[in-house]
């Protein structure tokens, strides 16, 4: 599928993943409560799978935008307005999924571990400094760039935040582990968590 139906297909896709995933979160919410260190693992693992996998797709759509209708324009010759409208509905698809990883890892509640309410909040920490980060990079292609050099740096920047929080992401995970063997092991051992180490590497 191709044009620009396969960028609405996508988006309506994301918007429904993320309205299910909301839904199986509002199902478990252990905010402010310990929890095994397995099931910490389990939860935190799996909201942040999602939100990656959001992410990844958002990537993918903004490296290679729809051609116009009847597909004979091709992607170099879109106009900077039509570029930052694309590349702003990516951010904002990608604040949404954000927004629902947030919630998820909140709650995730703390692992019963020696270090758990410190690693609890580095991860809760490194969610909302996403979030703050994402919605930014959306905040400042609001601002009308004076010139050509301008706007070619605010698309970048923007773009460029996605790949950020993600990489951001994979490091928490690395300092988390560090902190606390009980929650590596249980890092190591849930399912959703291998999953993104395989969809990561």
């Amino acid at each position: 599928m191709r044009g620009p139906l396969a960028w609405v297909v996508a988006v309506v896709a994301g918007l429904v993943l993320v309205v299910i995933v909301t839904a199986m979160i509002g199902n478990r919410d252990n905010s402010d409560e310990t929890v095994s260190a397995g099931e910490w693992a389990q939860n935190v693992c799996g909201a942040v799978g999602v939100w990656r996998g959001e992410l990844e797709a958002t990537v993918e759509q903004i490296r290679t935008p729809p051609a116009a209708a009847g597909g004979d324009v091709e992607p170099q010759s879109e106009t900077p307005q039509e570029r930052t409208g694309f590349i702003r509905t990516g951010l904002e698809r990608a604040v949404q999924a954000t927004e629902t990883m947030v919630e998820g890892v909140e709650n995730a509640g703390a692992p019963d571990t020696a270090e758990g309410g410190q690693v609890a909040d580095i991860v809760s920490d490194w969610a909302d400094a996403a979030l703050d980060d994402l919605e930014d990079a959306e905040d400042s292609l609001d601002e009308e760039a004076d010139s050509l050099e301008e706007s070619i740096a605010q698309l970048t920047g923007a773009a460029r935040a996605i790949a950020t929080v993600l990489t951001s992401g994979t490091q928490t995970v690395a300092e988390i582990a560090r902190i606390d063997p009980a929650v590596a092991s249980a890092l190591r051992d849930a399912s959703t968590c291998q999953e993104l180490r395989e969809e990561a590497s």
